[in-house]
C-alpha cells in the first residue's frame, strides 16, 4: 500500500451532511471518482482501494466517531506497516473560509478532536493534512453547534465543484506535496 487517505467525520445518518464530515463527504467522491473497490469494513472504519497515479490508495472513513479517529488510523498504518509519513487526513476547519484549502506537511490539532485523537495515539504530528475550508462560523455559535450543522443550499451546490479541485490537488499532491502546497493553499472556489 503506498498511501491511507483517511476522511474524518462521524458515522450514521445524523451527521451525514455536517460540516464536521466533510473528510467523509471528500472520501466518497474520491470513491466514485476513481471507481474504488470496497474493501470491506475493517479497523474499525470503512474502507476502500484505489489507483490514483500509479499508486495504490487506501480511502478510509473511520467509524469510531470524531473523537476516537485515532484508534481507526492507528490500526490501519499498524496492519500495513506504514509510518505516518504515508498518511494523509482531511478534515474539516472552521477558521478556514467555506472553499478553501491548507495542506500541510505536519502541525498541530489545533481545537480538532479527531485530529487530536489522531496526533496522541500516532504519537506524532508529522503526517500530511488536507484541511478542508467550513467556514467563516459565526460568533454567536459555538464551535460544536456549527461543525455540527449541515450546509445550507448553497454550499451544498458548491460541494460538488470545490471536492473536483480537491480531487486535483490530492492527485498533484501525491506525486509531489510539497510543491503542490504553493499551487493548491489558495481559495479553490
Amino acid at each position: 500500500m503506498d498511501y491511507v487517505i483517511v476522511g474524518l467525520g462521524n458515522p450514521g445518518s445524523k451527521y451525514e451532511l455536517t460540516r464536521h464530515n466533510i473528510g467523509f463527504l471528500l472520501i466518497d467522491y474520491l470513491i466514485d471518482h476513481f471507481d474504488a473497490k470496497k474493501i470491506g469494513k475493517k479497523f474499525k472504519s470503512i474502507v476502500y482501494e484505489a489507483v490514483i497515479n500509479d499508486k495504490r490508495c487506501l480511502l478510509v472513513k473511520p467509524q469510531t466517531y470524531m473523537n476516537l479517529s485515532g484508534e481507526a488510523v492507528q490500526l490501519i498504518l499498524g496492519f500495513y506497516k506504514l509510518s505516518p509519513d504515508k498518511l494523509m487526513v482531511a478534515f474539516d476547519d472552521f477558521d478556514l473560509d467555506f472553499g478553501k484549502l491548507r495542506m500541510r506537511l505536519k502541525g498541530s490539532a489545533g481545537t480538532h478532536n479527531g485530529m487530536k485523537s489522531i496526533v496522541n495515539l500516532l504519537k506524532t504530528n508529522e503526517f500530511k493534512r488536507y484541511r478542508l475550508g467550513i467556514g467563516p462560523k459565526p460568533d454567536h455559535l459555538p464551535a460544536d453547534a456549527f461543525v455540527l450543522s449541515r450546509f445550507d443550499d448553497n454550499e451544498l451546490e458548491s460541494l460538488e465543484p470545490y471536492f473536483i479541485e480537491l480531487c486535483k490537488a490530492l492527485q498533484d499532491s501525491l506525486d509531489n506535496f510539497e510543491k503542490s502546497m504553493s499551487v493548491w493553499n489558495k481559495l479553490l472556489l
